[in-house]
């Protein structure tokens, strides 16, 4: 039974267009490779993916039609590989790299999509317990929490790993590429602690172990990353680091969200050690050019899938009251609260669905586990443009392109 439901259209133009480029069928992956089953037409535009209750659902990014859907077991999560065609999806085994069916052709001085071949599961980049996977000056790194092992891939061709960094015991980390320097962090299962900068040549350039409880990193305008603590953040500029204390003895930032376009990066923040689950209602903003942390209080709730960034450095964050806030992230005074679905409460299981945001650009899309809806915003005006009721209940969502 096909269950999905458009609740605005779009205009017949951008339809037919997108009709057209579907003629564009070429080959599939190997012989290998899991293909997923049709359930829409092959629409040439660039795709989202969403993990649901029955496996992966690929969209057609720019009309919300389905695509295709692929099997998957058990709880897997989607992570963008940085290119324009390909999803990471983390899996008991690893990272399986799924090819989205899709390819930009340029053509003189423009460039559009195409379509390559059915979406396809393909191979497995092995690693025990997979974790972040991080896009940044062309390199895409992915991180095993099982091994302790950092995978290098070039983020054009996310399909061969270029170099393995094995680091000295296996930890929940991340790592990321600043401009041929390698940022990770080191620990044991048990503690965490330490955060270090290496050059390209493997030489150790600048490390701190003031970082309890390291978790998380995103980067800033002028190749600035941020790195969370549970007391604070590690700021790395220009080969070094600045430890910047958070207000309350125990005040985490994890969860980041940053932007080229700003020196401000986007972060939760919690202040109770003891909590099963916290459900905080400041957010912290990072100034990475006078190393200060402004909290703003939101007045609502949010989950560690809530935050993102517009086009402009905005920051964004999805609040339990339903609504969409729009902050400045400099000065943190809001800019627009846009409502987008009913009040929810986060489940305790971080792995059960709950309302989701992903940004790119100025599009922001939020999933609603509870209706099997899938909203997209325009930022800069604040307006909900179309609304779909999808085919199974959504969990995890990402772009590619």
């Amino acid at each position: 039974m096909h269950l999905f439901h458009r609740s605005r259209l779009r205009a017949a133009a951008v339809v037919s267009a997108l009709a057209l480029g579907a003629a564009a069928c070429g080959g599939g992956g190997g012989d290998d490779d899991t293909a997923a089953s049709d359930v829409g037409q092959q629409l040439s535009g660039p795709r989202l993916v969403l993990t649901t209750d029955e496996g992966l659902l690929v969209l057609d990014r720019d009309s919300l039609e389905p695509v295709a859907t692929l099997p998957s077991e058990g709880f897997v999560r989607v992570n963008p590989a940085g290119d324009d065609r390909h999803v990471f999806v983390s899996t008991t085994e690893g990272f399986q790299l799924l090819d989205t069916g899709v390819e930009v052709e340029a053509h003189g001085d423009h460039s559009h999509y195409a379509v390559a071949g059915k979406p396809r599961l393909g191979e497995t980049f092995e690693a025990p317990e997979p974790g972040h996977v991080t896009v940044h000056d062309g390199t895409t790194l992915l991180f095993s929490d099982g091994a302790g092992t950092i995978q290098e891939l070039d983020t054009d061709d996310p399909t061969t790993v270029v170099d393995t960094v094995e680091l000295s015991s296996p930890h929940h980390g991340v790592a990321v590429n600043l401009d041929g320097d390698l940022l990770h962090t080191e620990g044991t299962a048990d503690e965490r602690s330490t955060v270090v900068l290496r050059g390209a040549d493997g030489t150790e350039k600048a490390r701190t172990d003031d970082c309890t409880g390291v978790h998380g990193e995103a980067t800033a305008a002028d190749g600035v990353a941020v790195v969370g603590c549970e007391d604070g953040v590690v700021v790395v500029r220009d080969g070094e680091m600045t430890k910047i204390d958070s207000p309350d003895a125990y005040g985490r930032i994890g969860n980041q969200a940053g932007s080229s376009s700003s020196r401000v990066v986007l972060g939760d923040y919690k202040v109770d050690a003891d909590a099963e689950l916290e459900r905080p209602e400041r957010i912290s903003l990072v100034d990475t050019e006078s190393d200060e942390i402004r909290l703003v209080d939101l007045g609502t709730s949010y989950s560690f899938r809530s935050l993102g960034r517009g086009a402009a450095g905005e920051a964004l964050v999805l609040g339990t009251d339903g609504a969409l806030h729009v902050l400045d992230a400099e000065s943190g005074d809001r800019l627009d609260t846009i409502d987008v679905l009913e009040p929810w409460r986060e489940p305790l299981d971080w792995q059960k669905p709950r309302p989701t945001l992903h940004v790119d650009g100025d599009t922001a899309w939020v999933t609603d586990p509870s209706t099997r809806t899938l909203h997209e915003i325009d930022v800069a005006s604040g307006a909900v443009v179309d609304s779909v009721t999808l085919p199974a209940v959504p969990n995890e969502i990402v772009s590619a392109g």
